[in-house]
């Protein structure tokens, strides 16, 4: 994982225009040269579709949703769907961030610290586009994957080029307010206000941007009446809580961990979907009373934006 020294934040450009990640272009040079001749066979077939982990997941944590989206496909043939190899333990490689200056101060921006993550879209997309003779792909990015994925977009032409449709499942895409709350603390030290500015709303024009948000629960700002009032309105306490960390406010819906709000996208471009009970994520889901995106009836609320 690349840190950075005390003397290479002194010489990194004020605005973070860190340099491109280097990595092996033979592949997508391969692509180019045949773009004409398997275009037609692409538009007739399903376009590869890849799930971008979010925070703390792993890519098998996926293979269910993996397994409902192949199944899902329209005609004879199945989409390719790809995970992007994120391990659990990928994640403490966001500790390099602690290295840099900018975490402490919360105007820290993305690369070179999550580079390790863009690394594994770069290798999803080219098995992708190779298994499936495709030259373009749907990104279907849940929780911190959604910001993440704006990122690898925005790291080059190519990669936004690359990709046809961008829909994302209870990913926060905007930064928390600053109005100088001691009790807000942005999580993202500072990467979320860099994604805003860099690349606000359905930034890339050919890309269709779909954004999904869940009412699984509603939140409630704390106090001691709700705090001893029982199982029920302590959940959503909690909730609160954390709705308070990514947006500003306790009183919201959201999905149980990222607010209806801060998961859409902003603009007329942008085709907004909120799912009623969505919650977050399938790490706790149990399929009955707390159910995922990917769970049904949710994910038919959804799926048909990914399979084109």
């Amino acid at each position: 994982m690349p840190t950075l020294c005390t003397a290479q934040l002194a010489r990194a450009p004020a605005q973070c225009r860190h340099a491109r990640v280097e990595r092996t272009n033979a592949k997508r040079r391969t692509h180019s040269g045949c773009k004409r001749a398997i275009r037609a066979h692409a538009a007739a077939s399903p376009l590869p579709i890849i799930i971008l982990p979010g925070l703390g997941n792993n890519a098998a944590d996926y293979d269910r949703l993996k397994d409902a989206l192949r199944a899902r496909s329209e005609g004879g043939e199945s989409a390719v769907v790809t995970v992007a190899d994120v391990k659990r333990y990928d994640w403490l490689r966001n500790a390099a961030g602690l290295t840099d200056v900018n975490y402490w101060r919360g105007t820290l921006c993305p690369r070179p610290t999550v580079d390790w993550y863009l690394n594994y879209i770069d290798d999803a997309v080219e098995q992708s586009l190779l298994a499936s003779g495709a030259d373009e792909v749907v990104l279907l990015a849940h929780s911190a994957g959604g910001w993440l994925g704006r990122v690898w977009m925005h790291a080059s032409h190519e990669n936004a080029t690359r990709v046809r449709k961008f829909c994302s499942l209870g990913s926060p895409h905007r930064p928390p307010p600053t109005d100088g709350d001691s009790l807000v603390i942005d999580q993202t030290r500072g990467i979320l206000t860099w994604v805003e500015r860099e690349m606000p709303g359905a930034h890339h024009d050919d890309v269709e941007y779909v954004t999904v948000a869940g009412t699984y629960l509603e939140g409630l700002a704390p106090s001691v009446e709700k705090v001893t009032g029982g199982t029920s309105e302590l959940a959503q306490v909690m909730a609160g809580v954390g709705y308070m960390q990514v947006c500003g406010k306790a009183d919201v819906p959201g999905d149980g961990i990222t607010p209806v709000e801060t998961a859409h996208l902003p603009g007329e471009r942008v085709k907004r979907v909120t799912v009623e009970g969505a919650y977050h994520t399938p790490l706790g889901a149990d399929g009955e009373s707390r159910k995922w995106y990917g769970d049904e009836p949710h994910l038919s609320a959804w799926i048909d934006e990914v399979l084109i």
